[in-house]
C-alpha cells in the first residue's frame, strides 16, 4: 500500500477525505479524471477555509497523485499514480481496511460502471503482451524511458564482452550481408570468419598509416579489396582508418558508445518508405483539409531532410562514385476525385529534392462511391490490408527491390507499415503524431456509443498491433510516452484499458522497452524563419497577407471587419475541430473585456461555412464559433480567415503578426507535439501553448513562452493580458521573449538534428532486428493473431456498412 494513502487514512485527514468524497457525490459525475478531481478539491478547500491543504498536507499530495476516482455505491475506487509509469489501484470504504485491486479487477470495475444496468456475463478476452517481451532487455529507471538506443547499445556491448566469440560471429555475418544492387559493400569473400575479420582490420589500419588522411579511397581501393575490404568504410584514407579503428576498438574492448559510433557509420540505409495513408497528401491545396496539416508538413519536411542526410552519408562512406543514390518514397493513397488537387496523380516529385517522391496507390474498388473519394481517418480501416498488398508491388517496382526501412505515420500508416515490414522482412519504425485514445476522453470506455462516428474498437486494436510489432517507436517528447508526474502519457494509456464487451488489455505495451526513442521534429527553415530577416521576405507577399489579415473585405475568404486594425493581434492557426479548440480561444477572448480592449483576435481556420465542409466535427465547430461571436458581440474585434494558405504564405503570416508585436496562442485541449508552436517561435512570436501534451517540452514556461490551461478560460486570458500589458509599458519585453523563442528552436528543433539521429537509430535497430529476429517471432505471431481475430472481423463489419452508403 502507498505510504501516503496509509498516512491519510490513519490521521484526522481521513474525515476531510470522506467529506470531500461526500461533496463529489452531490454532483452528476461518478467517474472523475485528474483535472476534475484537482479542481473539485481546490474548490472544496477554499469553501472550507483550508486552502493550505491543497499543496502542503498529505491529503493534498494524495489528491495530486490521484488520476481517477470512480464513485461506487458504498465505496470509491482510486487509481493512484505515485510515480511515472507506475499505477496502483485501491478500493476505499469508511471504517474498513483499504483493498488493493489488481489490473484485472480495475478493468472489471470500469466495465461494471459502464454496464451496471446490463452487466456482461462470463469471462472477457484478455490481451497481454508482457510474456512476449522476454526477448528484449528492459529499462529499469523511468527517467531513461525514451532513451532506448542508449540502453540497447549498453546491452549489446555487454553481450559482446561476455560472449565475444558468438557476438563477433554475429557481427561478421551482419557485415557480410551488405550490398547495393549487386555491389558488395564492406567485406568480401577473402575474409571468411570473425577471426580473419579481427586480424585484417588491424592489418588494414597499419596499411592506411602510410597515407595522408585526405587521400581518396579510390587511390587504394584495389589493395584494399585484396585484403578483403570493399567500399563503404569511408571516402578518404582518414575516414576509412577512423571507421576501422572504431571497429577494432569494438572487437577488443566493446562499450556502448563505440558500438553506436560504429553502427551509425554502416552503409545499410539507402531506400526509405514513409507511410502516410489517410489524408489529402499533397504539396499544394491540401493544408487545412480534414486529416491533413501537421502530419503532411512533418512528413514532407522529413523526406527532404532524410534524402539530404542520406546523400551526405553516402559521400562520407565513399559510395558516391558507384551509382548509389538514396531514394525516399512517401506512400499515400491515390484519391480519384481529388477536388482539384494532385492527389489523383500516381507519382509526384517532392519539391526541393533529387530523388524523393510521393507514391500514391489507390484503394481497391470494393465500393467506388467510397474508395474513389476522400475517406476519413476514422473510416479507412477496411481497405488497408489489400492496400498494403498492392503497395508492396508498387514499392518493389520503384526501388527495384526491397526498401531498407519503413516508417509508419499515425495509426493507419503504422498498421500498413507493420503489414509491409512483415511481408518484406524490413525494419519497422512507428511515429504516432497523435493517439486518438488520449485525445478523446473515455473513448475506450464508451467506445460503443462512439463507434458509429470514430470506430475506436478498430483503431485502438490497430494501435496495439503496430506499436508492439515495431522495432522502434519514435516520439517527439518524453511525455508522449509516459507523461509527467501529474499526467499519463499517450502510450502509457495503452498499458491497461478496457473496451467493455469487447476485450480487456492487461498489458498492452511495455513502456520500459528500449524500442522507445525521443527524436523531436524540426521546422522547415526555408519557409519558417525570423521576422527580422527582412532581406529574405517578399514585399508583395507581405503586403498581400497584411491586407488579408487586417483589412480585406471579401466574404468568401474572411469573416469580420476590425474596428481598430492597429491593436495588437492575438493569432492562432489550426483546423476547426474540437481538439484544436479554436472555439475555446474565441470563448476565452469573448469573456475578457480587458483583452478585447487592447487586442484583436485573428484566426486562420480553413472554412467559413458548414456547406464547405464534409467533416461533421468541423461543421459543429463552425456553428459554435458563430454562436460565440454573436453571444459575446465580438463584431469588430475578430477576424476569421477561411483560407488554405500555400506553404510559403503560412511562414510569412507568422512574420506579419510579429511585425505588429502580436502573440501566437495554441489552445488545443491536447497536443501530441505542436509543429505550429515551433513555426511561431522560430518566426519570433511569443507563444502561449496548451499545458496538455508536447508543448510542455518545447516551451520553458515564462522563459521562451508560456503554458496555458485551455480549460481555464479566465486564467488563460489573464496570462495573455499580463504579458501584453508588460509589453505596452516596455516594448523591449516583447523583443526579449521573441529572441528567446527563436533561440530555443535553433538549439533543439532542426531537421538536421532530427534526421541525423533517426538514421543512426535505423542502423542500430537494423542490427538489433538482425540479431533478435528469431526471438521476436513469438510476439509477431501474437500480433498477427490479434490482426486476424480482432482487427479483420471488425474492419469487415465496417466495410459492409460502407457498401450500403
Amino acid at each position: 500500500m502507498s505510504g501516503l494513502i496509509e498516512t491519510v487514512l490513519n490521521s484526522e485527514e481521513k474525515i476531510v477525505l470522506w467529506q470531500f468524497i461526500g461533496e463529489l457525490r452531490t454532483s452528476d459525475k461518478r467517474y472523475l479524471l485528474r483535472n476534475d478531481i484537482v479542481c473539485a478539491f481546490e474548490d472544496f478547500c477554499k469553501r472550507n477555509g483550508n486552502s493550505q491543504k491543497i499543496d502542503s498536507s498529505p491529503l493534498g499530495q494524495m489528491i495530486h497523485y490521484t488520476q481517477e476516482i470512480i464513485l461506487e455505491e458504498e465505496s470509491i475506487c482510486i487509481v493512484y499514480r505515485p510515480k511515472i509509469a507506475r499505477q496502483e489501484v485501491y478500493r476505499l470504504r469508511e471504517d474498513t481496511p483499504i483493498e488493493h485491486l489488481s489490473v484485472q479487477q480495475l478493468l472489471d470495475v470500469r466495465d461494471h460502471f459502464v454496464n451496471q444496468f446490463h452487466p456482461d456475463e462470463g469471462d472477457v478476452f484478455e490481451i497481454d503482451f508482457e510474456p512476449f517481451y522476454d526477448y528484449s532487455p528492459t529499462i529499469r529507471d523511468s527517467k531513461n524511458i525514451g532513451k532506448g538506443v542508449r540502453f540497447l547499445n549498453r546491452y549489446m556491448s555487454s553481450k559482446l564482452f561476455q560472449d565475444p566469440r558468438q557476438w563477433l560471429e554475429t557481427l561478421f555475418n551482419f557485415l557480410s550481408l551488405h550490398c547495393y544492387n549487386g555491389i558488395t559493400l564492406l567485406i568480401n569473400g577473402r575474409i571468411k570468419n570473425q577471426h580473419q575479420l579481427s586480424e585484417q582490420v588491424k592489418d588494414a589500419i597499419f596499411f592506411l598509416n602510410q597515407f595522408s588522411d585526405e587521400i581518396p579511397f579510390e587511390d587504394f581501393r584495389y589493395e584494399f579489396q585484396s585484403m578483403g575490404f570493399e567500399p563503404g568504410w569511408g571516402n578518404t584514407a582518414g575516414r576509412v582508418k577512423e571507421t576501422l579503428s572504431i571497429l577494432d576498438e569494438l572487437i577488443d574492448s566493446p562499450d556502448d558508445q563505440v558500438l553506436e559510433a560504429f553502427l551509425s557509420r554502416v552503409p545499410m540505409i539507402f531506400r526509405i518508405v514513409l507511410v502516410s495513408v489517410h489524408g489529402w497528401f499533397g504539396q499544394e491545396g491540401v493544408l487545412g483539409r480534414p486529416d491533413t496539416g501537421g502530419q503532411v508538413v512533418y512528413v514532407l519536411d522529413q523526406a527532404r531532410s532524410l534524402e539530404q542526410q542520406l546523400k551526405e552519408d553516402i559521400i562520407l562512406a565513399g559510395l558516391d562514385g558507384y551509382g548509389i543514390e538514396p531514394k525516399v518514397i512517401i506512400l499515400s493513397r491515390l484519391i480519384h476525385n481529388s477536388d482539384g488537387t494532385r492527389c489523383n496523380q500516381r507519382l509526384e516529385k517532392v519539391h526541393g529534392t533529387d530523388n524523393a517522391w510521393i507514391l500514391r496507390v489507390p484503394f481497391r474498388d470494393f465500393n467506388p462511391n467510397m474508395t474513389q473519394n476522400w475517406i476519413s481517418r476514422f473510416e479507412i480501416w477496411p481497405y488497408l490490408e489489400t492496400y498494403a498488398i498492392d503497395a508492396e508491388k508498387e514499392l518493389y517496382a520503384q526501388f527495384h527491390g526491397r526498401p531498407d526501412l519503413i516508417i509508419g505515420n499515425y495509426s493507419d500508416g503504422n498498421l500498413v507499415a507493420f503489414l509491409l515490414a512483415r511481408r518484406l522482412d524490413v525494419t519497422q519504425f512507428n511515429i504516432a503524431h497523435a493517439l486518438e485514445k488520449s485525445k478523446y476522453l473515455f473513448s475506450n470506455l464508451y467506445w460503443q456509443d462512439l463507434e458509429h462516428l470514430y470506430h475506436f474498437s478498430i483503431q485502438f486494436t490497430a494501435d496495439l498491433i503496430a506499436m508492439n510489432a515495431a522495432n522502434c517507436i519514435i516520439s517527439s517528447t518524453y511525455q508522449e510516452i509516459v507523461g509527467r508526474t501529474d499526467s499519463v502519457g499517450q502510450y502509457e494509456s495503452y498499458e491497461s484499458f478496457t473496451m467493455p464487451n469487447l476485450y480487456h488489455v492487461v498489458n498492452g505495451i511495455e513502456l520500459f522497452s528500449p524500442k522507445f526513442n525521443v527524436v523531436p521534429p524540426g521546422v522547415n527553415e526555408n519557409v519558417y524563419f525570423p521576422y527580422t530577416r527582412t532581406d529574405e521576405r517578399v514585399p508583395n507577399k507581405r503586403e498581400h497577407l497584411e491586407d488579408l489579415l487586417f483589412t480585406l473585405e471579401d466574404p468568401s475568404q474572411v469573416f469580420g471587419k476590425l474596428d481598430n486594425p492597429s491593436k495588437r493581434p492575438i493569432f492562432s492557426m489550426a483546423r476547426l475541430d474540437r481538439i484544436k479548440n479554436l472555439t475555446g480561444l474565441a470563448e476565452c477572448f469573448g469573456r475578457s473585456p480587458a483583452l478585447q480592449e487592447c487586442c484583436n483576435l485573428i484566426l486562420v481556420a480553413g472554412k467559413l461555412t458548414v456547406n464547405e465542409s464534409s467533416d461533421s466535427e468541423e461543421r459543429e465547430e463552425i456553428e459554435k464559433l458563430y454562436r460565440i461571436i454573436d453571444e459575446h458581440n465580438l463584431y469588430g474585434k475578430i477576424r476569421w480567415l477561411g483560407v488554405r494558405l500555400p506553404k510559403a504564405d503560412s511562414g510569412e503570416i507568422y512574420r506579419v503578426i510579429a511585425d505588429r508585436r502580436g502573440v501566437f496562442v495554441q489552445p488545443a485541449l491536447f497536443e501530441a507535439f505542436g509543429l505550429t508552436i515551433l513555426e511561431a517561435m522560430i518566426s519570433g512570436l511569443p507563444t502561449f501553448a496548451t499545458q496538455f501534451g508536447g508543448p510542455l517540452e518545447i516551451i520553458q514556461d515564462k522563459v521562451n513562452g508560456f503554458y496555458i490551461n485551455p480549460t481555464n478560460l479566465e486564467e488563460t486570458a489573464d496570462k495573455i493580458l499580463e504579458f501584453v500589458t508588460k509589453c505596452d509599458h516596455n516594448p523591449d519585453h516583447w523583443i526579449q521573449l521573441s529572441n528567446k523563442a527563436m533561440e530555443r528552436v535553433y538549439s533543439t528543433y532542426t531537421w538536421k538534428i532530427h534526421t541525423s539521429k533517426l538514421l543512426s537509430l535505423s542502423r542500430i535497430y537494423g542490427f538489433w532486428n538482425f540479431i533478435s529476429k528469431e526471438n521476436r517471432e513469438d510476439i509477431l505471431r501474437y500480433v498477427e493473431s490479434l490482426f486476424y481475430l480482432l482487427f479483420k472481423p471488425r474492419a469487415k463489419e465496417l466495410l459492409e456498412q460502407h457498401m450500403h452508403r
